[in-house]
């Protein structure tokens, strides 16, 4: 199953062509951490580099915002404002609680709203840091989180959006100017593609894997997958029916590649986490090695014959090839192997060796 899912998600077999391929291909990638998504979307487009995905979010060949779950992902532009309208009001209901009590309501969102239009409205742009004084300029307090939250309603309320990159973060513009063109689709339409699309890019996946994904309620998915199971192959494992691709399913005829292969996933990869129940690719006594104490935050994983084996760090390789912990295009690959005793068997390690080499030319080394 897991090999399955790393053919339909393009890090087994060809992968896609550019970046903006992968962006749409793959529905939506979490992208809370910048860095972390652009490894994410180079792993899935051979020969790419850093700067290759830098430059398809500065040019609005994909961008990143809050389509769902109230977490950043990488998307299709034309498809953001559509996933909004099915997503953001559920979302917002949500934070109602939270909102009251950073006491934000409808006049302060408003109020808000006009302050950040007439910075960034004409072709502007502005950091974050120059939007939340703004929002103090007009009233708005951005202590305590109230800032961001103002950021992310204006954001999935489609007045606002993430644009050029900018160093470690993303210069904010008006969502209209930096996407002029969005596709419409009503609720019950876009919930029937954004299920199919998950399927396709996310498959073998359940019903309950995309109501999580998603945050859809599990009546409205029925209700679209009736519509679009067609164009889908179930396939039943372990008491549960699993949909996914025709191409994927196709190959289960011949053997499911990649029992060797091993990767170099950065944290928040959908591999692992765009799923509910994500047993069948990580051993459950093994999941707080991956996101310590629960704490959301994922870490880098190494991915062996579709499993995941362990954790990997960055670190900077020096004349010695050790080195502090890196940030830099020297930065290489440390793995960090459940199997603490054995270790990686040679194969692996080999393999392993490989995909930090790829990820050095990744960052331009």
């Amino acid at each position: 199953m897991g090999r399955l899912r790393l053919a339909a998600q393009g890090l087994l077999g060809p992968g896609f062509e550019t970046v903006p391929e992968a962006a749409r291909a793959m529905t939506a990638m979490q992208a809370q951490d910048l860095s972390a998504v652009l490894w994410a979307v180079g792993q899935r487009v051979p020969g790419a580099r850093v700067d290759d995905v830098r430059g398809a979010l500065d040019r609005a060949e994909v961008v990143r915002s809050w389509p769902m779950r109230g977490t950043l992902h990488v998307l299709a532009p034309e498809d953001l404002k559509w996933m909004l309208a099915i997503t953001s009001d559920r979302l917002i209901r949500g934070m109602a609680g939270r909102h009251r009590e950073l006491e934000i309501d409808a006049r302060d969102v408003e109020a808000s709203r006009e302050a950040a239009l007439e910075l960034v409205q004409g072709g502007g742009s502005a950091t974050r840091q120059q939007l939340f004084a703004a929002f103090e300029a007009a009233g708005q307090s951005t202590a305590g989180q109230r800032g961001i939250h103002l950021l992310g309603m204006l954001c999935q309320r489609a007045w606002l959006v993430l644009g050029p990159t900018a160093g470690s973060q993303q210069l904010i513009k008006a969502f209209d100017e930096w996407i002029p063109k969005s596709r419409e689709l009503d609720r019950a339409e876009g919930i029937a593609e954004l299920l199919l699309r998950y399927m396709l890019s996310h498959g073998p996946a359940t019903e309950r894997d995309f109501a999580w994904w998603s945050n859809t309620p599990v009546t409205e998915v029925r209700t679209a997958l009736a519509l679009v199971k067609d164009q889908l192959v179930g396939l039943e494992f372990e008491g549960a029916t699993y949909w996914l691709s025709p191409a994927t399913a196709a190959l289960l005829e011949d053997g499911v590649p990649g029992q060797r292969t091993v990767l170099a996933l950065p944290g928040f990869d959908e591999f692992l986490l765009g799923y509910t129940d994500r047993s069948l690719v990580l051993p459950p006594e093994h999941a707080d090695k991956i996101v310590p104490g629960g704490n959301g935050v994922f870490k880098k994983t190494i991915v062996s014959g579709g499993q995941v084996i362990g954790t990997w760090a960055r670190a900077g390789i020096g004349k010695t090839g050790t080195g502090k912990t890196g940030t830099g295009k020297a930065a290489g690959v440390v793995p960090e192997p459940f199997d603490a005793v054995n270790g990686l068997r040679p194969a692996a390690q080999k393999s392993l060796e490989l995909q930090a080499a790829k990820y050095r030319r990744f960052l331009g080394a």
